[in-house]
């Protein structure tokens, strides 16, 4: 794990807090003031960044801002000796994760520390370096803690369910059960007792009580996958789960109440299922209360080359191979597929190459794709494929040389060196 960054102007206080999160368990960097900061974290990344607030220069407040406009999901907590309430309201408005006010014991900020890195876990595992992604993750966490419904959109494989897990964890059900449905995996027949339960004897084959997914989750999160092949007869019956907060057994006499966070996920345009008469207008008016929409892999190039690399060394681990990653030429061809089938395909297209890969890094010869390359203008280049992936990474990270050749697996030298021989 990545070490946490002290920031403290007070050489006394910056060697306590130090000491104390190496107390805590965590390996802990300090620096004495804001612009320090900045250059350690663009050079080597934190897990967390403790900052006071009056510093001379660049205060903790405009630290705040500077690492919001850089990431939007540090995680930083803001330490202030003016404690007053309009301070603190400030730094969370600004984006801080958590705040401390002064004096407070090692106990408050161990609290402080261990509540921020367990908030935060979930979201390493959510694996991107692109900056639309990130605004998503951090859109995600801030509504976590409130129970409102969520309709996550998006093409099959950007991910859906991984959000809506994440956001079960960040909130406060998540010690509770989380279930998820695939409303495509269930027959149609089957669909009713499967939600909703059944009562012994209500039909042929019941032999006794059973609870449906949506009891099974009460006190938690339910996930509805693909809720647009839900038939409309069921949707009728979801409808008053959401209104009435209370489910109708198949055969039972009473409403049983239940208490369900509701994530719903589809990969069809419900606003056009519904104008189509396929899909119930109050039920997707109940669902969409805060809609969220993942962008395709092919629109998030900076996750390419980090996904395949993670891809590449699960299945390498698993495979007991040694194989440290992959060829320029590799990686500036999977970053040019349509990637039809998001990470799905792109996890898929990685086992595959590990175990057909001779060597320790993964070359063009050992990418299989489900689908033959389209010449997409680069009339198979694999310069101009190599060319578009460099300007298209420089462009997501502002032109950051470092942030570029890191996400690429490759050194800055190389990146000049290419810039160069593109005459740009």
């Amino acid at each position: 794990m990545k070490p946490i960054l002290v920031v403290d102007d007070d050489p006394q206080m910056r060697s306590a807090l130090t000491e104390a999160i190496q107390r805590i368990g965590f390996g802990a960097d300090a620096c004495e003031n804001g612009k320090e900061a900045i250059g350690r974290i663009s050079r080597a990344g934190y897990s967390l960044v403790v900052t006071d607030m009056k510093m001379p220069g660049m205060d903790g407040l405009s630290l705040l801002r500077e690492i919001r406009r850089r990431s939007a999901t540090q995680p930083v907590v803001v330490i202030t000796g003016y404690a007053t309430v309009e301070n603190a309201i400030e730094t969370m408005r600004e984006g801080a994760t958590d705040y401390l006010l002064k004096p407070f014991s090692f106990d408050a900020l161990k609290k402080t520390v261990l509540s921020v890195m367990a908030r935060t876990a979930g979201e390493r595992e959510f694996l991107t370096a692109d900056p639309g992604m990130r605004k998503i993750l951090a859109l995600a966490r801030n509504i976590a803690a409130s129970d409102i419904t969520v309709l996550a959109q998006g093409e099959s494989g950007t991910g859906k369910e991984l959000l809506a897990r994440y956001i079960h964890r960040m909130g406060r059900r998540a010690g509770k059960p989380f279930v998820a449905v695939n409303c495509a995996a269930i027959p149609e027949n089957l669909m009713e007792s499967e939600l909703f339960g059944h009562e012994k004897g209500s039909f042929t084959g019941a032999t006794e009580r059973k609870k449906g997914k949506i009891e099974l989750a009460d006190g938690g999160t339910i996930l509805l996958d693909e809720i647009g092949e839900m038939p409309l007869l069921l949707q009728a019956k979801l409808l008053r789960v959401l209104q009435e907060r209370e489910v109708d057994r198949v055969g039972g006499k009473e409403p049983v109440p239940v208490d369900v966070r509701v994530v719903a996920t589809t990969n069809r345009d419900l606003q056009k299922e519904c104008r189509e008469g396929r899909f119930r207008e109050d039920l997707y008016y109940r669902l969409n209360v805060f809609p969220i929409k993942l962008p395709p892999l092919r629109e998030r190039p900076a996750d390419i080359p980090l996904l395949a690399a993670h891809f590449a060394e699960k299945f390498s681990a698993a495979e007991e191979k040694a194989i440290r990653g992959f060829t320029a030429e590799g990686i500036a061809l999977l970053a040019n597929r349509p990637w039809r089938g998001n990470i799905r395909e792109l996890e898929n297209v990685i086992r595959r190459a590990v175990l057909l890969c001779p060597g320790d890094a993964i070359d063009v010869d050992a990418l299989l794709f489900d689908e033959p390359m389209e010449a997409a203008g680069y009339n198979g280049k694999i310069r101009d494929m190599e060319k578009d992936l460099i300007l298209r990474t420089l462009k997501e990270v502002d032109g950051n040389k470092a942030r570029a050749a890191e996400l690429l697996g490759v050194t800055v030298r190389t990146i000049r060196n290419k810039l160069n021989e593109y005459g740009n």
